[in-house]
């Protein structure tokens, strides 16, 4: 059966709310981030930044699209539902807000890791995991409120603010992202970033071109 959350998710689907002039500014706020973040690294020839930011949207593409089909094969519920409140949501799970959100978490990201790999926070802990543990609990505890204040709806027992399900989010939710936005700022050869990127997307974008279509996200 379907939830209430779902079912009203489902008649907001991909609909512009009336309140929707207020993401203009925050459309060109991003657009400036990125045109700041290019220009920089055709600058610098660093362009670790930049694909931070573009490892961490792509994996929440594919995140989002995986809880879409949860709800298409359960005919129950997603894993997380946003069933309103957003100028346009894009699926289920995932609105406009959230996608902007995610298209410069990965810049902030990147320009938090020291650029030596190696070095250490406070003296014990390697850099790269402890930014990336810290920005994923930060971004499950705003799930909470969010939670907290029926924007992000949970149906599932396993995937809620219990001692397990935060561990759950946590992992499946959000560190994977910034780990493997570590990884891609991490290696060595340009080639290699761009195959690593062009991997990610590629699952994304093919995921899309294929349910998208069949009505299934």
């Amino acid at each position: 059966m379907v939830t209430s959350a779902s079912a009203t998710a489902l008649d907001n689907l991909r609909k512009f709310s009336d309140d929707v002039w207020y993401i203009i500014p925050i459309l060109v706020l991003v657009m400036y981030l990125w045109a700041n973040e290019i220009q920089k690294a055709q600058k610098t020839k660093n362009w670790n930044v930049v694909f931070s930011g573009l490892t961490i949207f792509g994996l929440d593409l594919i995140n989002e699209t995986w809880n879409a089909l949860v709800f298409t094969f359960t005919q129950h519920s997603a894993f997380w539902t946003t069933p309103a409140n957003s100028v346009f949501i894009i699926m289920i799970g995932w609105n406009l807000e959230i996608a902007l959100m995610f298209s410069i978490a990965g810049l902030v990201f990147g320009k938090l890791l020291p650029e030596d790999k190696n070095q250490k926070v406070f003296g014990k802990i390697p850099n790269r995991w402890f930014f990336a543990s810290v920005f994923a609990a930060f971004a499950v505890f705003v799930e909470i409120l969010l939670n907290i204040g029926g924007a992000l709806v949970w149906e599932y027992p396993w995937w809620n603010a219990t001692p397990w399900g935060v561990i759950l989010i946590f992992l499946f939710g959000y560190f994977h992202f910034f780990v493997g936005a570590f990884l891609v700022y991490d290696m060595r050869e340009m080639k290699s970033k761009i195959k690593a990127i062009g991997i990610i997307y590629g699952i994304g974008i093919v995921a899309v071109c294929i349910f998208g279509p069949l009505g299934m996200i």
